[in-house]
This record gives structure tokens, sequence and C-alpha cells, in this order.
């Protein structure tokens, strides 16, 4: 029954404690997440704290909540639940996102939180067998977005495996060299149009008749993106940043911000499907292509590209993953910093670039494994927006589980 959620205070209700020091001299790499203030920051051979595991930040990063399903280790950034007292751990895990971390800090230059100001909180918790009802309603949908997330690293792996077997070690190329008259997963067609020869470049041998050119060669003149503040509030279009794309082979739309933006000028930054952008700054060197855009502008610390030909979009995808790109962008690199690229570098960045119907080809392979990306990206933004619409209720009790209805009829 509704009447037997309880008024408390959260330390009735589980026990926090503060994490433990580790050293980055003293991590030695295992199957245990280490968890700091901002989620899963590494693994270590050891761990501190028993699976589930239910982890905020103490310092840095205030608000967020991180369930944890493995043994782990909790860092000193953050305070992690030592006891939840008879209550469910995952429920714990929702409960918690919607308390009011803020409220609890302190007002240092950097805030922090005291466990013992969070444990003399009023929180309202409802019995057991509610947390459980709540907890897999809410878990559910978390599930499936996180099944969603694992099919897309694998569909991210699949293409860049392809990427590297064609592009990078040239094994259809070698293969048909040493007589091979097939190559598993490239059509025959393609495969028959492939020299059997190699030529020596300035970057090496590279396939007979294939070129070595240059990002710019391939690409229209590259482009600065818009100065402005991002707003979560919707007053304009989307506003892409280099946190939306240096984290994930793809972009979430949901969670990017949004800027003001007069309409004279937004055509001038719109993003459109198949543009490429590269960051400049901060994390430089990492890129998204744009599958699927909402009405959306880039900021000014990215740098625009747009292929000459749409059918070079999918090569430069993965080019810009590969490990011949990535050389080129850390030999920008002076002592421990790491020099800022610019249009002009990119620009001139060398490709070992195939004839067109090969990359032709590489796209029509590619085209449906991130398609199912974006799929999957959509469908988590839907059950995440669902989640996140039905937490606050779920947990205040506004709206009630079939478990509090069947106890409201004596079941």
């Amino acid at each position: 029954m509704a009447s037997e959620w309880r008024d408390t205070v959260l330390g009735n209700v589980i026990e926090l404690k503060r994490g433990y020091d580790l050293p980055g001299r003293e991590r030695k790499d295992g199957p245990y997440p280490i968890v700091s203030s901002s989620g899963i920051s590494g693994y270590h051979v050891e761990a501190k704290a028993k699976a589930p595991g239910v982890v905020t930040g103490r310092y840095g990063t205030l608000g967020e909540v991180f369930y944890i399903t493995t043994d782990f280790w909790p860092l000193n950034t953050s305070l992690y639940v030592r006891d939840f007292k008879g209550n469910d751990a995952r429920f714990i895990s929702y409960f918690l996102k919607q308390l009011d971390f803020l409220a609890y800090s302190d007002k240092a230059a950097v805030p922090g939180l005291n466990r013992n100001h969070l444990h003399s909180a009023p929180v309202r918790v409802p019995p057991l067998v509610v947390q459980r009802a709540i907890a897999d309603i809410l878990g559910s949908l978390d599930d499936k977005i996180e099944l969603n997330r694992r099919m897309n690293r694998a569909l991210e792996a699949m293409a860049r495996a392809i990427f590297k077997a064609w592009f990078i070690d040239f094994e259809p190329v070698k293969a048909k060299a040493e007589g091979a008259t097939n190559f598993p997963g490239m059509p025959q067609e393609v495969f028959d149009q492939l020299p059997d020869q190699f030529t020596e470049t300035e970057l090496g041998p590279i396939p007979k008749g294939w070129k070595v050119r240059t990002l710019g060669d391939i690409c229209e003149k590259p482009q600065y993106g818009y100065t402005e503040s991002a707003t979560e509030e919707a007053v304009g279009p989307r506003f892409l940043r280099i946190k939306d794309i240096n984290k994930l082979p793809w972009i979430d739309w949901s969670t990017v911000p949004y800027c003001p933006i007069d309409e004279n000028v937004k055509e001038k930054y719109r993003l459109h499907h198949g543009d490429i952008v590269v960051a400049r700054m901060a994390d430089p060197g990492h890129a998204a292509m744009i599958e699927s855009c909402p009405d959306a502008v880039f900021a000014s610390y990215l740098i625009r590209f747009r292929p000459l030909n749409v059918i070079w979009g999918r090569f430069l995808q993965y080019w810009l993953r590969s490990t011949a790109y990535w050389e080129l962008v850390t030999g920008r690199q002076t002592g421990s910093t790491r020099a800022n690229l610019n249009a002009k570098v990119l620009s001139g960045f060398a490709i070992v670039a195939p004839s067109d119907h090969i990359v032709e080809a590489f796209k029509q392979a590619i085209d449906p494994l991130r398609r199912l990306v974006t799929c999957n990206v959509r469908e988590s933004e839907v059950l995440a927006g669902i989640r996140d619409a039905l937490l606050p209720k779920l947990i205040s009790g506004e709206i009630r589980v079939p478990a509090d209805e069947g106890a409201d009829n004596g079941e």
C-alpha cells in the first residue's frame, strides 16, 4: 500500500563510504572496474567492493550515479554504498539519481559531498517488493539500451576489420597476388578488378593503380564551426561539440545540447548527411561522420570536411579511425603536449586511395551495418526518454507499480 512508504533519512536506508586511493603507478590491468566520480575509468587486478555496487561522485562530477554489476574498486573521488540495509541495490541506484546532491555539497571552489550530510537527507522509500518492481521496470529499459550498445560495438568492430583488411593490410590484393581467385566477404566482380601487384610510393608499397592522395584532394574546402555557448534549453538547433564525438563511434543526439543562432547564418553551419567533422583542439583528431542528423550545427572546435563524391564518405569515416590516420595525428605531438590540428594540416594528411569501384564496394558492405547502428541508437534514445520520464514518477510514488497495487488489494 502507499501507506507502507516510509519517511526516514538516507542513513537509515543505506550506508555510504568513501572510495580508496589507487595511484596510476600501482594499477595493474585486470578484470575489476575502477570507478571514479565519472564512471568506469579503467580496470585493476584487485577489487575493494562486492557487486552489485552503486557509486556516486564525491568530488568532480556530482549527481552522477553508477550501477556496477561486478566486484569493483571505488576510487577516493567517489562514495559507494557499503551497506544496502536490506534494500534492493538496483532500486537504490535509481533512487539516488533523484537526490539533490548539490544541496549537500560544501561551498568550496571545488564542491564536494560530505557523506554524513548525505546520511541526514530526508527521504521517502517504498517497501522492498515495490523497490524490486520499480527496479525491474527501469532496469529492463536500461538493459535493452546496454544490449543495443553492445550490438553497436560488435557491428563497429566488424566494419573496422573490413576496412583494415581491404585498405590497411591489403589482404585481398595480397591474396590475388598469391593466386587466389576470390576473397571472403568481397564481391567477386570487385575482386576480379583488383590489381595483383604492388608499387613503391613514399608511403611504402601500395596496390598497383592506387594513388597517394590527401584528405584535401578528396573533400571540398574545409570549414570551421560556429562560436556560441551550448545550452540545454531548446532555443535553436542541436550544437555538436567535441565531447559529442570523442567517446562513442556514433553520435547520441539525445545528449547533444542546443545553441541560439541567427537564421541568416544558420545554413552556413548546418550539418548534412555525409558531412565529416574532426576535432581540432582539446582532443584533436577524433572524428565522426554525420549519418542520422536532426536540425544541427557544429561548434568552432570542429572542422567540417565534405567529400567531393558521396561514395567516399564511408571510406573516410573508417580511415579517420585507422592506425594510419592516428599515426599522422600523434606525429603532430611535441614533447608531452599534443599540437592543435588545423584545416591546412588535416587537408595535407596523405591517404592511400583505391579506385572508385572498390570504394563503392566498401560503402555497400558497410552501409547495412551502420544502418543497424543508427537504428539501435534511435531506439536507445526513445528508451532513455521513457526511462527518464518514468523515473521521478516511480521513485516519488506518483505512478504506482503493479506490486504496490497488488498489496493494496491484499494480494
